[in-house]
């Protein structure tokens, strides 16, 4: 008796069944669906331990420090990082009084769960802000907020596309909907979020600007927004005639969610046949980016696309690439 094993995601039943059933019996009894461990060449995966159950007198402080966030209305993102990240950590110290919790443990935590499972340096920096949060509002705690060390700050420069290859992927949809939500991404320097909670009403056509409303850092800004995609926005207002949101759901007053979203521009990757890892955050980099190849003022780029500080928007000169064609290598003269 043999025996295969089939890749679910690549298999369909009915089909096998159309393709074999005829000639031979089948058990649809015996189908059983088991996990296969990945293979892994030369990588060494890392290795997840369980945690603890969370102590059910921590589970309820951290229950009333949600309630306290959301009173104090922060986002509902940060939120959710804030309580995973702080659940996560008392967790793994499960038998102790959090009252108790020093420094000492943080670098334990560190050393012990993100080092020793891969995690990477942003997860360590936002178990650091729960921390401090949570123990701010906490007295007669050892934990010394003022001392707890951030780890160090990797500076990557900003993925960037070519004109090209962004037209290429916004042309790629054959879905008005999807090419539209991806050019407005790119045409106006967008975060997802800000692309997702848009009303129709944001739009100021006459005027030509885009409204963003309760942006990060619950900041409001106006950005232009050119005719060639107000006329878009015309054509799919017609077609789709949104109610609530500029881009709904499946069901009519519903907001799009940020995993279909990805999804889109995932379709459109393959479409385009780019390989390279973009992600939508990718199309506002390179906004701003081929804004400052134009000739657009840092300080204009700063508040079109809402950075506090201007440090933030200056690395894109690290990857404006104009004037680094134009150095000549010594090696020519060779």
């Amino acid at each position: 008796m043999r025996c295969w094993y089939i890749i679910e995601k690549e298999f369909d039943l009915e089909q096998f069944k159309n393709l074999i059933g005829k000639d031979y019996p089948i058990n649809e009894a015996a189908f059983t669906k088991r996990k296969i461990a990945k293979l892994s060449v030369g990588i060494k995966q890392p290795v997840k331990k369980s945690l603890p159950v969370l102590n059910p007198g921590t589970k309820v402080q951290i229950q009333e420090f949600e309630k306290w966030m959301v009173s104090k209305r922060y986002s509902k993102n940060t939120i959710k990082v804030y309580t995973d990240c702080l659940r996560t950590f008392f967790r793994f110290f499960a038998e102790k009084n959090i009252a108790n919790i020093t420094n000492i443990e943080l670098v334990k935590f560190n050393n012990q769960y993100i080092l020793a499972n891969g995690y990477s340096a942003t997860l360590q920096n936002q178990v650091v802000n729960a921390l401090k949060l949570f123990y701010s509002r906490m007295q007669n705690c050892k934990l010394d907020i003022e001392q707890l060390e951030r780890p160090r700050r990797s500076h990557p420069l900003p993925n960037v596309l070519s004109k090209e290859e962004v037209a290429a992927i916004l042309q790629a949809h054959a879905n008005f909907k999807h090419r539209t939500m991806l050019s407005l991404i790119y045409a106006c320097g967008l975060r997802r979020s800000e692309l997702l909670n848009l009303k129709p009403t944001d739009v100021d056509s006459k005027r030509g600007l885009l409204i963003i409303r309760q942006a990060k850092g619950k900041k409001d800004r106006v950005v232009p927004i050119s005719e060639k995609v107000i006329e878009m926005l015309r054509t799919y207002y017609k077609l789709f005639k949104p109610k609530i949101w500029l881009f709904e759901g499946q069901e009519s007053g519903t907001r799009y969610s940020e995993k279909s979203l990805q999804s889109v521009l995932k379709q459109a990757l393959a479409k385009a046949n780019n390989i390279k890892p973009v992600t939508l955050h990718w199309l506002r980099h390179s906004y701003a980016t081929h804004l400052l190849e134009n000739g657009t003022d840092l300080r204009y780029i700063q508040e079109i696309l809402g950075h506090k500080s201007s440090k933030t928007t200056e690395i894109y000169t690290h990857v404006s690439i104009p004037g680094l064609q134009k150095i000549k290598s010594p090696f020519d003269d060779l």
